[in-house]
């Protein structure tokens, strides 16, 4: 993709979440519109002082949005997990805190909602 591409999708993303997230790409399938979103390496809140390795995803989550000009859109959401090297820990951002410790747009707290429930 290119910088205009980028530019023009993340106005159609929820308010904040490319703060957390990076578009990875975006397309169009016989269903509808598909943006793909990967979690950034950045270390959750509480670790980082710690040493951290990222140890990929979790599973792909798919989230329908709002409809673009009469087409379904779905964010397709991969989570990161990262082991504490120290201790061999698996953890994970906790999205319960991000929530309640920064200033979110209702949208975004809603997207969070909707991908953990």
């Amino acid at each position: 993709m290119n910088q205009a591409t980028d530019t023009l999708i993340s106005f159609l993303l929820p308010e904040g979440i490319l703060d957390y997230f990076e578009l990875t790409k975006a397309g169009k399938d016989s269903i509808g519109f598909n943006i793909y979103l990967e979690e950034k390496n950045i270390a959750p809140g509480g670790y980082q002082k710690h040493e951290l390795e990222s140890k990929g995803f979790f599973p792909e989550t798919r989230i329908q949005d709002f409809p673009i000009r009469g087409h379904k859109v779905a964010l397709c959401v991969k989570r990161r997990r990262w082991t504490v090297i120290k201790d061999g820990t698996i953890i994970s951002r906790d999205w319960d805190l991000v929530i309640k410790g920064t200033r979110m747009t209702t949208e975004f707290g809603l997207f969070l909602k909707g991908i953990f429930g």
